[in-house]
């Protein structure tokens, strides 16, 4: 037996992807349904070999459905997630807002599986940040061998963790560069993003951080271990899809980077590919369309007594998002929702 589906948001970059996800791994449905809201009303997306027309998000009734996967934005999440689980169907949250609620589990799979026991609070499961899933699937196999006691990472994060308003700036800026009198100006970005990188991502804080690197901060805390400190800078580059970090490790027990590399080629969701020559690394083009997590670079920072720096790519519509969800939806079933 399988279950009865639900992906609101289907019409989004990340609602596609939940949809070609669920279909790439075979999740067991027996029915599935595509919400948008009414502006989407029946447009058409697709689910493996078949065609799905959406329907309306506002007057869908959840009454007698499993498993709802949401990538509408915090404010629809906020109106539409209390009905859902309300209903009965749990919820497996793509955006921020249930995050930081200490009733609701904030899960990747590859590190914080047992939590997810925590759904039944609310009957909402959260999906972390992009850029958090990818570096904590990296830190778990390295924290259980030699404690992690402090992270600095540098992102270096593409323009569809933006959605489409993102992709399509980074296209007509690049095409505007060339054709005298096409020249576009930033309008989701806050400087032109084409041919440059820009050091802020999400809204300033009174700290001076901006939000997206305070939300890397928690959420790792949350996840992993609330003990870490983590501090990070979060840069907007001009890359379609991909989300590459920088990240400096300090350990309370000394770790030698060949062991590191060892530990992080058995790690459930890590690929490592770490030449020390021209090209022996994974750049963001490379990961598009892959699940992994892909970890080049490993080597030691000399510069304090137990360090490590590597380099972290991955593919952010993946798992920094759908992956991530159908993967949550994978362990719901096969530990919680059980049938047949």
């Amino acid at each position: 037996m399988g279950y009865r589906v639900v992906v609101a948001g289907a019409t989004g970059n990340v609602g596609r992807e939940m949809l070609n996800i669920l279909a790439e791994r075979e999740f067991p449905i027996d029915e599935i349904v595509a919400l948008a809201s009414r502006k989407s009303l029946s447009t058409e997306v697709s689910f493996g070999d078949k065609t799905l027309k959406t329907k309306d998000l506002d007057t869908f009734d959840f009454e007698g459905w499993d498993i709802a996967l949401f990538a509408i934005g915090s404010e629809a999440t906020k109106k539409y997630a209390p009905k859902a689980a309300g209903a009965g169907c749990v919820v497996i949250d793509n955006s921020s807002l249930y995050r930081y609620d200490p009733a609701v589990p904030l899960i990747v799979p590859e590190v914080n599986a047992d939590a997810i026991e925590g759904y039944r609070n609310k009957m909402i499961i959260a999906n972390p940040n992009c850029s958090t899933a990818q570096m904590v699937v990296a830190l778990k196999p390295l924290h259980d061998r030699a404690r992690i006691k402090r992270v600095v990472v540098s992102t270096y994060q593409s323009v569809s963790g933006a959605g489409k308003d993102g992709l399509d700036e980074l296209w007509n800026q690049t095409k505007g560069m060339y054709v005298p009198g096409q020249e576009v100006d930033p309008s989701k970005f806050t400087k032109q993003i084409a041919f440059n990188v820009i050091p802020h991502i999400d809204d300033f804080l009174d700290s001076g951080e901006t939000k997206e690197e305070w939300k890397m901060v928690a959420e790792t805390k949350k996840i992993l271990d609330t003990s870490i400190k983590v501090t990070a800078t979060c840069v907007r580059v001009p890359v379609f899809v991909g989300h590459s970090e920088a990240v400096n490790i300090e350990f309370e027990d000394f770790l030698d980077e060949d062991e590191a590399r060892d530990i992080l080629r058995e790690a459930p969701g890590v690929m490592v590919i770490d030449k020390r020559e021209d090209g022996g690394y994974i750049t963001p083009v490379e990961c598009v369309g892959d699940y992994a997590t892909f970890v080049s670079r490993i080597r030691q920072d000399s510069t304090v007594e137990n360090g490590l720096n590597l380099w972290c790519v991955s593919d952010n519509l993946r798992k920094g998002a759908a992956l991530n969800a159908v993967q949550i939806a994978e362990v719901l079933g096969n530990r919680c929702l059980k049938k047949g």
